[in-house]
C-alpha cells in the first residue's frame, strides 16, 4: 500500500511538471496578451477538467480492480504487480515519442477568449493522464478507501503544480529545460511503474 502511495505521488508531480500540459496556455496566453491572473484562472479550470477525466477512469479501473482480487486470488498477488511492470516497461520504450497532450492549431486560431478556453478545456478533458490508471486498478485490490485517496491525491498535486508552474513561468521567473524534461518524463514514468510493481509483488 505504502508503495502504491508513493508510486501515486511521484507520478502525480511528474504530470503537472511535463511541459505540454501547460505551455499551451502560456503561449496563448501571450499571444492573446492575458494577465497573470486570467492565464492562472484557464489553467486551473483546464487541469480540473483534465484531472477529472482520469480520475472517472480511475474510478472505473479501481472498482475493476476490487472485483476482480475478490473473485481471483492471483489477481492481486501477481497480475496487477505484472500489469504495472509490463506498463512501466511500456513507458521506458516509448519515452521518446511521449504525446500526451498538443496545443492544436484549431485552438491557436480561435479569437473568442470563451471559445479559447473550451477549446482547452476539452482538449485537456479527452486527453486523460494514462500513465497514473494503474495504481487506481491495484488500489482496488487493497482497500476502496485508497482509490479515493489516490484520486484526491491527483487531483491536489497536479492541480496546484501546473497552476504554479504556469504562474512562475508566465512572470519569466522559472527557467528551466523543459525539453530534456518533457524527454525525460517516460523514462522516470516508467522506472516509476515498474518499482512499484516489483515492491507490490514482494510486499503482498
Amino acid at each position: 500500500m505504502f508503495s502504491i502511495i508513493t508510486g501515486s505521488i511521484i507520478l502525480s508531480l511528474l504530470h503537472a511538471t511535463i511541459p505540454n500540459h501547460w505551455l499551451p496556455v502560456i503561449a496563448i496566453g501571450r499571444k492573446e496578451k492575458w494577465s497573470v491572473s486570467e492565464v492562472t484562472e484557464v489553467t486551473f479550470i483546464s487541469a480540473i477538467a483534465h484531472g477529472l477525466s482520469t480520475v472517472i477512469i480511475g474510478f472505473m479501473l479501481g472498482f475493476l480492480g476490487a472485483q476482480m482480487a475478490e473473485k481471483i486470488d492471483h489477481f492481486t498477488h501477481y497480475i496487477a504487480p505484472a500489469i504495472l511492470i509490463l506498463l512501466g516497461l511500456i513507458f521506458i520504450y516509448r519515452h521518446h515519442n511521449h504525446k500526451h497532450f498538443h496545443l492544436d492549431d484549431d485552438i491557436k486560431k480561435k479569437k473568442s477568449k470563451k471559445k479559447i478556453i473550451l477549446a482547452l478545456v476539452l482538449a485537456m478533458f479527452l486527453s486523460p493522464c494514462m500513465e497514473i490508471e494503474a495504481y487506481f486498478l491495484l488500489a482496488g485490490t487493497q482497500a476502496k478507501w485508497l482509490i479515493w485517496f489516490i484520486a484526491s491525491l491527483y487531483l491536489i498535486i497536479t492541480t496546484a503544480g501546473m497552476v504554479l508552474l504556469v504562474r512562475f513561468a508566465y512572470k519569466g521567473v522559472l527557467k528551466l529545460n523543459w525539453h530534456t524534461l518533457e524527454h525525460n518524463a517516460g523514462i522516470i514514468t516508467g522506472v516509476t511503474l515498474v518499482a512499484t510493481g516489483i515492491l507490490a509483488f514482494f510486499i503482498q
